[in-house]
């Protein structure tokens, strides 16, 4: 992807991009496994979402994770509605490229996903992830209840704990109620399923849980 924003912080509501009523359209299936893409889902799934860099490699480590049911590249935590991916990289949106993810806590508990983002990208580079620039690459936990939340932060201290310990740096995560997903474009969607040399620019830091 590559995209170098200069623009390093978030804009306020009243600086940012107005969007559009109109929602973006994607495929009805899954390109990897053929579940559904879009909601209405299963009823005893349960939704997670995730920032970690260039949601390429970000989606590709979540629909490779057993108990998974679908995952989506999106947009979130920002303040235009519907955004496009040129928009969202000009750093005008405040969103961030995330990954919403829907699993089966019979198969795979929410503190696994929790530990697969930490492990999977560097989560002490700010408004960055490796040579990406920008806020759309800033590392980010997105719950959807209280019990995300409190598992979301544990971990974390858990983790500055592993770092600190390694001399790895400080946490620049923030973990946030999630607001609304937006689907990214269609062609973003399961990308390097798609596209299996495109890049991915994901890199942990090599602390593990």
């Amino acid at each position: 992807m590559l995209t170098l924003n200069k623009q390093l912080s978030i804009p306020a509501a009243s600086e940012a991009l107005p969007g559009r009523e109109q929602a973006m359209q994607v495929a009805d299936s899954h390109y990897v496994n053929g579940h559904t893409l879009t909601a209405p889902f299963p009823a005893h799934l349960t939704k997670a979402l995730f920032g970690l860099g260039c949601f390429w490699g970000a989606e590709r480590k979540f629909w490779q994770q057993a108990g998974v049911y679908t995952t989506a590249a999106g947009y979130a935590a920002g303040h235009t509605k519907n955004p496009l991916y040129q928009e969202v990289c000009s750093g005008m949106t405040g969103h961030n490229e995330v990954v919403l993810v829907v699993f089966d806590e019979s198969l795979c508990r929410y503190e696994q996903l929790v530990k697969l983002f930490f492990e999977s990208h560097n989560p002490t580079q700010g408004m960055a992830q490796g040579n990406d620039q920008g806020t759309q690459y800033r590392s980010g936990i997105y719950y959807f209840s209280a019990q995300q939340q409190q598992i979301a932060e544990s971990l974390m201290l858990q983790y500055q704990q592993q770092l600190s310990a390694e001399k790895l740096g400080e946490i620049s995560t923030e973990i946030l109620a999630a607001g609304e997903f937006y689907y990214a474009e269609d062609y973003h969607q399961q990308y390097l399923a798609k596209n299996p040399q495109g890049y991915c620019g994901l890199g942990g830091t090599g602390a593990v849980f």
